[in-house]
């Protein structure tokens, strides 16, 4: 890869992470009633779907199943959510809105709409639609994200010994960006 490619790479790279960290923090910032964006989404989920298991929550909102236990903990002591548990099987727990929390989601009904509008204003639809093809091509690129960095962590632990960790020094290449 040439220099200019890899220095427009970092460019990009640095910016993606900080769009996310400004996303996530700004985001982590808004409550509803008490209720946090994610928890908002939660509660949008189960009135378009009927009510959800937690371990089907986590996985089609790419949440932990920690995550979800919390924010259900705290849908549920607002009295947003009810658990229950299925009959004819005591391990699955299904969480369903009340009729308090669908007040509240019809009383701001209009935050999500804002939320897509203040971050997408000003781009024309030509824009958008080359977001889309951008952001579903970036989506693709995580599929093994993770399996392949943990191999070439593997590998480069691998290759080098104990004994050459404490001889070698460190290297101490110019980055403009931050590393992860």
């Amino acid at each position: 890869m040439d220099k200019g490619t890899w220095e427009q790479l970092t460019i990009v790279d640095d910016l993606y992470r900080k769009m996310v960290r400004r996303f996530v923090k700004e985001r982590d910032r808004v409550s509803v009633e008490g209720v946090t964006l994610p928890a908002m989404l939660i509660l949008q989920k189960i009135i378009r779907d009927g009510e959800q298991r937690l371990g089907d929550l986590a996985e089609q909102m790419d949440f932990t199943s920690g995550a979800i236990t919390a924010l259900s903990d705290k849908l549920e002591s607002a009295g947003y959510t009810v658990r229950r548990r299925k009959e004819d099987d005591r391990r699955t727990v299904l969480l369903d809105i009340t009729a308090k929390g669908r007040e509240m989601v019809a009383r701001n009904n209009n935050i999500g709409d804002r939320c897509i509008t203040l971050l997408f204003q000003g781009f024309t639809v030509e824009e958008l639609e080359q977001q889309s093809r951008f952001y579903e091509r970036i989506f693709a690129n995580l599929e093994g994200f993770s399996e392949t960095l943990l191999g070439l962590a593997e590998q480069n632990a691998e290759a080098l010994s104990p004994v050459d960790q404490e001889q070698k020094p460190a290297r101490n290449s110019e980055k403009n960006y931050l590393s992860y």
